[in-house]
């Protein structure tokens, strides 16, 4: 009899584990997100205080960014032979300490190398928080885990980027940092007490993880997001300037617009990571042309103001449901090398994040007004559809060969 009952309890208590396990790394997505994108809010701020040009602070934008591309595979490489526990807890104390430094950074120039060390664990330490959520659950579940853990990047632009940006807006824009290093510092408590220690594999080495590099479908992978994505950052680099100028929304109702867009990637980043535990590339094969349905439609819908919203949620969900399958694909691609492989998904969407952004602001430029970024990540989104199906067809041509 208390054998019986004791099951519902043992699996009932499993379930709380594995759930405030994955709310910890989530809990670090969080903070990282918050600090990635409440900058962009705060800028105009930031130049006063430190006696800067807009350039110049877009330049604090660009360290941090640059700081992803490199600190991913460096840091996954180094941390090959540590315990990946152990690995997410020191990344996520150093991301913390690296804010708190922004906060007491005196000039432009130290601010710079603080926002450039806040970057280097960004993509290494969701690497190693997808591994470890997938290995807390069965293989049929890995999406599911890894959406869970993106969630916290995806929900920072709901909650964390607004209310740290109304907080350094209210009382002061270094108080960011304050804000993030506790939620750092918060994060590296509910890792140490949640997330279960798993020993380091006794084959594990730098030399083990840099073989992910040798893996041509690693290299298409990571190149279906740089192009895929690109199109999106186009679109939401200058959304504020599409919004106020072709839909004519009042700027002061802009926030309300990112948050629809992050609430749409919260939405997205659920059902993808569903949808990749059915069929990872399928997913692919599906969102990209669904992205590029939507950008097509947001370079419609953009003219009406009621419109514009409703697209701002679409567009942020529908490009959101490929992160799960992206980063799934990823681990899949390099099993032997899965944080590297897994770490080197983020340097691709910082590069997504730069080509999408010059893309975008080239047709700008151009005289082809505010909604052109859209149309140009429609076509983004198309070629990264065919390098999909190009990865796809080497896969099978692969396995009839063996």
């Amino acid at each position: 009899m208390s054998i019986t009952t004791s099951q519902p309890v043992a699996a009932k208590k499993s379930r709380r584990h594995l759930g405030l396990a994955i709310l910890a790394l989530a809990m670090g997505g969080f903070a990282i997100g918050t600090t990635e994108f409440a900058m962009m809010g705060l800028l105009k701020e930031v130049e006063e205080g430190l006696g800067i040009s807009t350039p110049e602070a877009g330049n604090l934008i660009s360290a941090y960014a640059l700081g992803v591309v490199i600190g991913a595979p460096v840091f996954a490489a180094l941390g090959a032979k540590l315990p990946r526990k152990n690995l997410a807890l020191g990344l996520m104390l150093f991301l913390a300490v690296a804010n708190l430094t922004s906060f007491i950074a005196p000039d432009y120039g130290l601010m710079l190398l603080s926002r450039f060390a806040s970057g280097l664990p960004h993509g290494a330490f969701f690497g190693v928080a997808a591994v470890i959520a997938a290995g807390l659950v069965a293989p049929t579940k890995r999406g599911w885990a890894i959406s869970m853990v993106m969630a916290g990047l995806t929900v920072s632009n709901v909650i964390g980027v607004p209310l740290a940006t109304w907080v350094g807006q209210t009382f002061g824009w270094r108080l960011l940092f304050v804000i993030v290093g506790a939620i750092g510092l918060l994060t590296v408590a509910m890792v140490w007490k949640f997330v279960p220690f798993e020993a380091a594999h006794p084959d594990a080495s730098i030399r083990r993880e840099l073989g992910a590099l040798k893996r041509l479908q690693v290299w298409l992978a990571l190149l279906i997001g740089i192009i895929g994505f690109g199109g999106l950052f186009a679109v939401y680099t200058y959304i504020a300037h599409t919004m106020t100028s072709v839909a004519g929304i009042p700027e002061n109702l802009i926030p309300a617009v990112v948050a629809l867009y992050g609430l749409g990637m919260v939405v997205g980043n659920i059902i993808g990571g569903r949808l990749a535990d059915k069929s990872v590339m399928g997913t692919i094969y599906w969102v990209m042309p669904g992205i590029a349905a939507a950008l097509v439609v947001y370079a419609i819908a953009a003219h009406w103001a009621w419109s514009a919203f409703v697209m701002a949620f679409v567009v942020g969900g529908i490009g959101s449901m490929l992160t799960p399958a992206l980063q799934t694909r990823l681990l899949d691609a390099a099993p032997g090398a899965a944080s590297l492989a897994s770490s080197l998904n983020h340097s691709a969407l910082n590069i997504a994040n730069a080509l999408g952004a010059f893309l975008g602001g080239t047709v700008i430029a151009w005289g082809w007004g505010y909604v052109a970024p859209a149309l140009v990540g429609a076509v983004l989104a198309i070629l990264g559809l065919v390098v999909a199906v190009i990865s796809g067809a080497l896969e099978r041509r692969k396995a009839l060969a063996a």
